[in-house]
C-alpha cells in the first residue's frame, strides 16, 4: 500500500481529491453497454431477461418470480444460529428506523391560516440485493426494514440467480426475505433488474415501481443513472470506502484488520489510514504484513491495496486529519483517537461515523442497528445513507380560511404583478371580491 506524507502542507479540497483519488469507476463508459440492455428489457420483457441471464451468467433463471413454496423452503432450511443472528439484526435496524421516523408538523400563521407537513410513503419500491462476489442477506434487511417502517405498501426484491444454485437466488437471501414477510421476489440481477423494475414485466407479474434502492456494481449504478426520472433512486453507490483516523494510542492490529475487512469487498475498494503518528503508521504496516497472508480473499485485497484509492497517510495533527476527512467524505469513517466524540463533532462529511476501538465498520454492516447502504464517491457531501426517510415524501397541506386569505391578498397581488403573472393575483382577488360582495 502506498504511503503519503502530507505534513507541512496547506491542503485544499482539490488537493485531497487529487492526492487521494478514488478507483477508476467510469459510469459513463458503463452507460454505453447498459443502454442496449435497458432497451431490450423494455421491449422484450421476460425473453430478454432469460437471454441476458444465459449470456452473462450462464444460468436459466426461470421461473423468474420466486414462488412462495421456494421462499418457505429456504426459511425452513435456514440454520437456527444464523436465523437468530438475522432476527437480531432485523430487530435492531427496525428499532433505529422507528425512532428516526419523522413526525408530521403543523404551523399556525394566523387565525385560519395553517400549513401542515405530512410524511407519506412512496407507493412501491424495488429493492436490489447484489449477489456477485458475496452473499448479502444483510442488504435485504437494510433495504426492506426501513421501507416497511415507512409504510410502503408494495416491496419487490430483485436479486441475481446463482450458478452454484442452478440459477436460483442464494437461499439465505430468500430466507431473509421470507423472514421479513416479503412475498414478491425475482431472480433478476444486473442492469436488467433495474430496467425490469422501471418498466415492469407483465408475463412474470412484475409491475413497475416508483423507487429503486440498493447497492450494485458499475453496471447497476449506470442503469440507475440512465433510468432516473422513470424511477426514483436512492443514490449512485460505488465501491466501498473506509477511512480510519487514528492517533498514537490506537491499536494497530484493530486498524489493520479494519482496512483489510473493507478491501475484501472489491478490487476497487478504498482503504485509507490517516494518522499523526509515524510509529502507528509503521505498526499498522507491520500488522498488515502479518494479517494479509491469512485473508480469505487475498488477491482481491492486494489489488485494492495496490490501487490508487488506498494509502497510509501521515498528517501534522488531528486538525489536519479532520480537514482530510471532510474533503474526502468517506462512506465509512472510523475514529480511533483518545477523544473520538470531540473529533467526530468536527466531521461534516461522512456516510457513517464509527467511534472508538470497539465500533468497527463490520459492526455497522450487520448488527449496529444503523444502515449499511451509504453514500460513496464524495456523495456524503450532499447525500445521506439509506433510512426510513429514503422511502418518504414530505407533502405540504395548506389550509386557509376566507379571512386569512383576505388578510394577505394585497401582498399576493404585489408579488404577482412584480413577476409579470397578474392572473395569479386575479385568482386571489376574485375570492376576496366575492367575500366582500357577500358582506
Amino acid at each position: 500500500m502506498r504511503r503519503l506524507d502530507l505534513r507541512g502542507r496547506k491542503l485544499s479540497v482539490k488537493d485531497v481529491t487529487e492526492l487521494l483519488p478514488r478507483a477508476v469507476n467510469d459510469i459513463e463508459t458503463s452507460l454505453k453497454s447498459v443502454l442496449p440492455i435497458i432497451d431490450q428489457v423494455r421491449d422484450l420483457g421476460e425473453s430478454a431477461l432469460v437471454e441476458l441471464a444465459q449470456r452473462f451468467d450462464e444460468i436459466d433463471p426461470r421461473p423468474i418470480r420466486v414462488g412462495q413454496e421456494e421462499l418457505d423452503r429456504a426459511l425452513a432450511e435456514l440454520a437456527a444460529p444464523l436465523r437468530e443472528a438475522i432476527e437480531t439484526a432485523i430487530t435492531r435496524v427496525r428499532l433505529v428506523a422507528e425512532t428516526n421516523m419523522p413526525k408530521d408538523t403543523s404551523v399556525t400563521l394566523g387565525t385560519g391560516a395553517m400549513v401542515q407537513q405530512r410524511w407519506s410513503p412512496v407507493d412501491s419500491v424495488g429493492l436490489y440485493v447484489p449477489g456477485g462476489k458475496a452473499v448479502y442477506p444483510s442488504s435485504v434487511i437494510m433495504n426492506v426494514v426501513p421501507a416497511q417502517v415507512a409504510g410502503v405498501k408494495r416491496l419487490a426484491v430483485v436479486t441475481p440467480g446463482q450458478k452454484a444454485f442452478a440459477g436460483r437466488p442464494h437461499p439465505t437471501v430468500l430466507a431473509t426475505a421470507a423472514l421479513l414477510g416479503v412475498t414478491e421476489v425475482y431472480a433478476i440481477g444486473g442492469p436488467a433488474a433495474i430496467a425490469a423494475l422501471a418498466y415492469g414485466v407483465d408475463s412474470i407479474g412484475l409491475e413497475p415501481v416508483v423507487l429503486v434502492t440498493g447497492p450494485g456494481n458499475n453496471l447497476v449504478t449506470a442503469a440507475k443513472r440512465a433510468l432516473r426520472g422513470v424511477i426514483g433512486i436512492d443514490s449512485e453507490a460505488g465501491a466501498t470506502e473506509i477511512m480510519v483516523i487514528a492517533d498514537a494510542g490506537a491499536n494497530p492490529k484493530f486498524v489493520a484488520a479494519d482496512l483489510i475487512s473493507q478491501a475484501e469487498h472489491d478490487e476497487s475498494a478504498a482503504s485509507i489510514l490517516v494518522t499523526d503518528s509515524e510509529e502507528l503508521l509503521e505498526s499498522v504496516a507491520e500488522e498488515l504484513s502479518q494479517l494479509l497472508p491469512r485473508a480469505h480473499h487475498l488477491p482481491r485485497i492486494e489489488t485494492a491495496f495496490d490501487g490508487q484509492q488506498s494509502a497510509l497517510v501521515l498528517v501534522d495533527d488531528l486538525a489536519q486529519a479532520t480537514l482530510v476527512a471532510n474533503a474526502y467524505a468517506s462512506e465509512h469513517l472510523e475514529i480511533q483517537v483518545e477523544d473520538p466524540k470531540a473529533l467526530a463533532a468536527e466531521i461534516s462529511n461522512a456516510g457513517a461515523i464509527f467511534l472508538g476501538p470497539f465500533a468497527p465498520v463490520s459492526l455497522g454492516d450487520y448488527m449496529a442497528g444503523s444502515n449499511h447502504v451509504l453514500p460513496t464517491s464524495q456523495q456524503a457531501k450532499f447525500g445521506s445513507g439509506l433510512g426510513v426517510h429514503s422511502f418518504l415524501r414530505a407533502v405540504q397541506v395548506i389550509d386557509y380560511s376566507e379571512p386569512a386569505l383576505a388578510e394577505i391578498a394585497e401582498r399576493i397581488r404585489l408579488f404577482a404583478d412584480e413577476e409579470g403573472l397578474p392572473s395569479h393575483g386575479d385568482a386571489v382577488q376574485i375570492r376576496v371580491a366575492t367575500r366582500r360582495h357577500a358582506e
